[in-house]
């Protein structure tokens, strides 16, 4: 259609035509959101497209318009009545060229303002809600208001939205604080010692009392005794040809109880070399050819590979012992294994006492009382069974309280017993009534070998690779950190309280599938509080 005759009968009125020309300002200030510009947009464009889809008849409707003395845009740029027609669709040619340069130009700007302010809100919206966002908050607004492209119907559209936001983030921001504060205050962990030398997951770490040392099992067919304060692996035992899967100290002498899974205990001599060791002498050549690699490399570690005495045999285990743990004294030792069953030994003779039959299926844990006479044994049956020896004829109690296998169960020095479930609960048991737990800890991920502290506290390692602290009545002390450069990168399988802080500036130590041993830092609060 002709560019004159599609202008000509525009009947949108002077009105519509000032509406365009001044919502100029208006089309800039709502190019904020996706609304807004729509909105803006549509009416600017339904102003133009009047003027000229409406104006079909030609010249001669022309007068018929203006006798009703309606004034449009055609008018404007047709100029007086008096100028002939090839001057009139001249200069309207060259007046609508001109305002539709004007509206490019408009859209432009809304183009250009769109996408910087959509930068601005991807910049917000990928902001952290942490404690820091209420104080990005406030200089962001500040710059929506200093854009001199902004005006103030922008203003007033942000006005009750942008308030109550901003309150919010700042009401998340002071409650942030305030929590994390009080986290600050309860308790501070740091990871200080990493043990490396394992060459498989780790599945038990312990530690022995009086001495600033800890012992590691592990599926790489060892074991292994490290000095806290150097992290240096101070005695290597490789007698076992299974995975290892447990390891205990006793309590007074120089020994070590390790089950396997070559379906066998050993009890082997941890006297361990606290020397430095040094190196051999060598050669002028050889000391010269020795001097680009690294000392510790060239460490020696005192490697042992015969048993004290072995735990096998007629009327021992025929599958996997998945732990071990010696009754007090020393003299006798509790294993448990796959085959459903466990066994109490004699440590003199070697021979099992007698057998602990009952679990529906595998034994996943066993572990005995510091003074009396008592084991409990977990199972993958979802129970855990108590079993009390300070009688000639032995008593067992069936506990129920889980829904699923029973990862480990742990005697505290208040007579209380804590068991952990892969149903991601810890329940904690008073020795003396058993029929019902006193508290139930609820966590978000499977619970493997705890720990409980003289004091009270309980560390739960889990699969998720973290690691919760509880006191015995459910309330939650702290998590121990866990980043790209600290904490553990597969599942936590044990951890283990040490209680002599005097010789060594850890108190917890946590190992997992990563290969990885740790040693943290745990300042606890006062018990009081």
């Amino acid at each position: 259609m002709p560019l004159d005759s599609s202008v000509v009968g525009g009947g949108g009125g002077s009105d519509r035509g000032k509406q365009i020309s001044s919502s100029s300002g208006a089309c800039v200030c709502g190019g904020v959101g996706p609304g807004p510009v729509g909105s803006a947009t549509s009416v600017t464009g339904a102003s133009v497209g009047v003027g000229v889809v409406g104006a079909g008849s030609g010249g001669k409707q022309l007068s018929a318009k203006k006798s009703l003395k309606l004034s449009s845009l055609a008018d404007d740029m047709i100029g007086p009545p008096s100028a002939t027609g090839s001057h009139q669709e001249e200069s309207f040619r060259v007046r609508l060229h001109h305002l539709f340069a004007q509206i490019e130009r408009e859209f432009d700007l809304l183009h250009a303002e769109n996408l910087s302010l959509q930068e601005k809100l991807d910049t917000v919206a990928g902001t952290p809600r942490d404690s820091t966002i209420g104080d990005r908050l406030l200089p962001l607004q500040d710059s929506y208001e200093a854009d001199g492209s902004v005006t103030k119907s922008f203003k007033s559209k942000l006005g009750s939205a942008g308030s109550k936001v901003k309150a919010s983030h700042k009401i998340r921001a002071q409650t942030s604080r305030i929590v994390s504060s009080f986290k600050a205050q309860s308790v501070v962990s740091s990871l200080v010692r990493e043990f490396c030398g394992h060459k498989d997951g780790v599945w038990q770490v312990s530690t022995k009392a009086g001495q600033p040392i800890i012992g590691t099992a592990s599926a790489d067919h060892s074991a292994c005794i490290w000095g806290i304060d150097t992290g240096r692996c101070l005695l290597q035992y490789q007698g076992h040809s299974g995975s290892v899967n447990s390891i205990k100290f006793h309590q007074t002498r120089d020994l070590v109880l390790t089950g396997s899974g070559d379906a066998t205990a050993h009890i082997w001599q941890a006297a361990v070399n606290w020397e430095i060791p040094s190196r051999k002498g060598h050669s002028s050549e050889e000391e010269l050819d020795d001097e680009e690699e690294p000392y510790e490399e060239k460490e020696r570690i005192d490697v042992l590979r015969t048993p004290i005495c072995e735990f096998s045999g007629p009327g021992g285990h025929t599958s996997v012992v998945v732990a071990a743990d010696w009754l007090p004294g020393g003299d006798q030792l509790i294993t448990a294994s796959w085959d459903r069953t466990a066994i109490l030994w004699d440590v003199e003779t070697r021979e099992p006492l007698q057998p602990l039959c009952g679990h529906d299926h595998e034994l996943t844990h066993a572990s005995a009382h510091q003074s009396q006479r008592l084991v409990v044994t977990a199972s993958r049956d979802s129970t855990f069974r108590l079993w009390d020896f300070r009688d000639p004829i032995p008593a067992v109690s069936v506990f129920q309280g889980h829904t699923e296998s029973v990862t480990s169960t742990v005697f505290t020095r208040d007579d209380k017993v804590v068991s952990g479930s892969d149903d991601r609960s810890v329940k904690v048991w008073e020795l003396r009534n058993m029929r019902s737990a006193l508290t139930t800890i609820r966590t978000d991920s499977a619970v493997n070998r705890l720990a409980v502290s003289a004091g009270g506290v309980i560390a739960i390692p889990h699969d998720n690779r973290h690691i919760r602290l509880f006191d015995l009545n459910g309330q939650r002390i702290a998590r121990l950190p866990r980043t790209s450069r600290q904490g553990h990168r597969r599942m936590v399988s044990s951890v283990a309280w040490t209680e002599d802080t005097s010789s060594s500036v850890c108190n917890l130590f946590s190992c997992g599938f990563d290969r990885r041993v740790l040693g943290w830092a745990v300042c606890l609060p006062p018990k009081d509080n």
